[in-house]
């Protein structure tokens, strides 16, 4: 299922189009990140500003429950401040996504696919991720 969602951050541009894939793939999950960014590429994204209206976002969210590149690191970008993910990215993947579990479009559709997926550092279902957001956030997502 696709959803219409306002674009991140709020006000940066015209509503996004989110999905959620589960996919089995030889890829490790660096490859599969480099893959994905290639995608993007090709369908015009330009990642010469973070967070800048693009024409595409591919995120890996989560590769089999690993938490990469170590649980300390994942901690430090999950922690991070806006002010910092915003104006950083990291220099390696981070597993799962660091901010995944404060994000709407990423949880909805992501319930469609894997609803009983559990964050593999909080435990938390995806349902308890989604009851912790913002209602409003929440209701600003709309099937499509």
């Amino acid at each position: 299922m696709f959803y219409r969602t306002p674009a991140f951050p709020k006000d940066s541009g015209p509503d996004f189009v989110n999905a959620v894939i589960a996919a089995d793939t030889d890829l490790t999950p660096k490859e599969l990140m480099a893959t994905l960014h290639e995608v993007e590429r090709a369908l015009g994204r330009d990642r010469k500003k973070r967070w800048a209206p693009r024409t595409l976002d591919l995120d890996l969210i989560d590769y089999a429950g690993l938490v990469l590149p170590d649980l300390p690191t994942y901690r430090n970008w999950a922690e991070a401040s806006s002010e910092v993910q915003q104006s950083k990215a990291p220099e390696q993947l981070i597993l799962p996504h660091p901010r995944l579990q404060d994000r709407g479009f990423v949880l909805l559709p992501m319930r469609d696919v894997a609803p009983d997926w559990t964050h593999p550092v909080t435990g938390a279902t995806v349902d308890a991720m989604i009851a912790g957001l913002d209602e409003i956030d929440v209701s600003e997502i709309r099937a499509i």
